[in-house]
């Protein structure tokens, strides 16, 4: 199984593909056929730790980003808030705070 990340303007192309084992996921670069080269398989932590700032390494985080939910709404509403009154609250005398 692979998905298409990026294709490169020099006609290059990147693949997130997924072997039998859904542990096993991994990047496939194949080269322009002018180029000569060969595909390359690149394990996805490699290809994350050093392809940083390449077309191909952002389209990836892209696509990660992707994944995640940015309703801004629902993170408003799920962040916890303090009672009303409480974050000014004056300890009554016989509750000040001490220390051990």
């Amino acid at each position: 199984m692979r998905t298409l990340i990026h294709d490169g303007s020099n006609d290059d192309r990147w693949y997130l593909c997924r072997g039998g084992d859904p542990a096993d996921v991994y990047v496939l670069h194949e080269p322009n056929g002018p180029s000569g080269g060969r595909p390359s398989r690149i394990e996805l932590a490699a290809f994350l730790a050093a392809a940083d700032g390449s077309p191909e390494h952002r389209a990836l985080l892209g696509m990660i980003g992707s994944l995640v939910r940015t309703d801004r709404a629902e993170l408003a509403s799920s962040s916890p808030t303090p009672e009303p009154g409480a974050a000014g609250a004056e300890p009554t005398p016989g509750e000040a705070a001490t220390s051990i």
